[in-house]
């Protein structure tokens, strides 16, 4: 029963989305505008970098939120803490609040890993940072970001609950960012061209 009243819990928090719970207090659904989605990329080309941060304090906080609950009251379930990260990603995703329609989840995934795994949260940031400054694709660089789990989880000899919550954030990722992967191969993903560092380098060294 515990278990069971974390993971709703746990869903529900994730359910709480930044940008959505933010807009309404400037009368703003950003869903409506942009790409369409409730995360924080959305949210800083729609409505500026103050209402991003907002979305992204409040999607990270869940997260840990979330973890610390099943850790503090979850016992010695040692899967628990990941399952209840994963229940408020889904949250985050398809949020009973904003009918069941949210962002792509990697926010509430990095404040999980921040309790659940933090060494993971230097190397997923590191990768994000990484291919968005040599590709200027923020949707790329949050897949390559989640997959980075994966060889972490193998390098690590992670416990089997780690390595099966690696794969599946990795996979779920991948499934969330479907969009942006056919609209890279289509050639019409917006890019930043401002944070492409690398290629600024090159230029100026030939």
């Amino acid at each position: 029963m515990t278990i069971a009243l974390l993971l709703l819990v746990a869903y529900l928090l994730g359910s709480l989305s930044g940008s959505l719970l933010l807009g309404r207090l400037r009368g703003v659904d950003i869903r409506t505008q942009g790409s369409g989605n409730a995360g924080g990329t959305n949210a800083l080309r729609t409505q500026g970098w103050k209402f991003a941060l907002g979305t992204v304090l409040v999607d990270l906080g869940k997260g840990v939120l979330a973890v610390w609950l099943a850790l503090r009251f979850g016992g010695d379930v040692a899967w628990l803490p990941h399952a209840a990260a994963g229940a408020a990603v889904l949250g985050h995703v398809w949020p009973v609040f904003h009918g069941f329609r949210g962002g792509k989840g990697a926010g509430t995934l990095v404040g999980a890993l921040l309790l659940l795994w933090p060494v993971s949260v230097l190397v997923v940031i590191g990768t994000w940072l990484l291919v968005l400054t040599a590709s200027g694709y923020v949707g790329l660089s949050t897949i390559l970001a989640g997959i980075s789990l994966v060889p972490l989880a193998l390098l690590t000899d992670a416990p089997p609950e780690r390595l099966v919550f690696a794969v599946a954030a990795a996979l779920f990722l991948v499934y969330t960012h479907r969009s942006n992967l056919a609209r890279l191969r289509a050639g019409t993903e917006s890019r930043f061209e401002r944070v492409r560092i690398w290629a600024r380098l090159r230029r100026s060294g030939t």
